[in-house]
């Protein structure tokens, strides 16, 4: 009973002295608050004294503990809101500050375009679905239909992780559709943004690393025609509303029948300039029907459902968007080239 009424005067006449607080300037508001608030302060204190108190008398004790709490903290936000408005002084002046307001920064080219395509295909159902950067050969390669013999599978294309030959860097985010393909049943239609690496030689046009979006969609009677009239949607969505697109036929080991994609030159608008070296049009894509080995390879049944993939190189949109000229400037974070884009999104 002694210490229970110990602690409860102490707890008083701190409250008493809590209500007669006063401070002329920060300064001496900030050494009540080191006084009492502080780890070392008293009020403090009386919780670390409050772990002798009985059990019985623990819970009215720490009803008026933390009734001092929030009086004290309450009072010095009152005190401390006088001080607020007020006119700075020199000793509160920053000389090192600079005159000139502080920039703030803006989104990477690459990070606004890459929104900007999944933005796109957002609008026509697709999620974004994710996965690692280091892959396994058979997600990689072997369930999209790459043989043994494949040139992307050599050290000098594809870098592998040392003593593990199946463990590598993905060369491409098809990788994500593999995995989501072996543990989802159709209807399948996602969009795979993410960074990619190959063993290339670091040019201003070619790195070890790059970007990369792939769209999947899978589903019953999905056709060729599905998947030029989303293509048709993108470009002109992404390079104007007079855009035109052509296919043209290519190989891709996960898709059958595969096509590259150009568009219409947007600089010159078709009629053919440097830029698209006088051909009036300009590539930007792969894509084609998923080839039914594939479904069979992640558990899909191919005389059932269909489906088409695309995929396209982020940094290859950008440059097309923005006139780049060398892919090393997206990863050299140059300030001066970064801020040209501030009003880019």
């Amino acid at each position: 009973m002694k210490h229970f009424t110990t602690m409860i005067e102490r707890i008083q006449k701190l409250m008493a002295e809590v209500s007669s607080w006063s401070a002329a300037n920060a300064e001496e508001l900030e050494a009540l608050r080191i006084k009492y608030l502080s780890k070392k302060g008293e009020i403090s204190q009386l919780f670390n004294d409050f772990r002798e108190v009985p059990n019985d008398q623990k819970r009215q004790v720490g009803q008026f503990l933390n009734e001092l709490k929030v009086k004290a903290q309450d009072r010095l936000n009152d005190l401390k809101s006088g001080f607020e408005g007020t006119n700075c002084t020199d000793a509160d002046a920053d000389y090192s500050r600079s005159a000139y307001p502080v920039s703030l920064g803006t989104r990477h080219p690459l990070s606004i375009v890459k929104n900007e395509i999944v933005d796109i295909f957002a609008r026509l159902g697709f999620t974004i679905a994710e996965g690692p950067e280091i892959e396994d050969d058979w997600h990689v390669f072997e369930s999209l239909n790459f043989p043994l013999e494949h040139p992307a599978r050599d050290m000098q294309d594809t870098f592998f992780i040392e003593k593990t030959p199946d463990i590598l860097l993905r060369t491409h985010t098809s990788s994500v559709q593999s995995r989501v393909m072996t543990g989802t049943q159709p209807p399948i239609r996602i969009i795979c943004p993410g960074r990619v690496y190959r063993n290339e030689a670091i040019s201003y046009r070619a790195h070890c690393f790059f970007h990369q979006v792939e769209a999947l969609y899978i589903d019953k009677n999905v056709s060729f025609a599905d998947l030029k009239q989303a293509l048709l949607f993108f470009a002109r969505e992404m390079f104007g509303e007079k855009t035109e697109i052509r296919l043209r036929p290519s190989y891709f080991p996960f898709t059958e029948p595969s096509a590259e994609m150009d568009i219409s030159c947007n600089i010159c608008g078709g009629k053919g300039c440097n830029f698209c070296k006088h051909t009036g049009w300009v590539e930007i894509l792969g894509c084609g029907m998923v080839d039914p080995a594939v479904l069979e390879n992640c558990g899909i049944d191919s005389k059932v459902y269909s489906g088409y993939a695309l995929g396209m190189g982020i940094e290859r949109i950008t440059n097309l968007k923005y006139q780049v000229k060398d892919l090393r400037m997206f990863s050299e974070n140059d300030v001066r080239f970064l801020e040209q884009f501030k009003a880019a999104y």
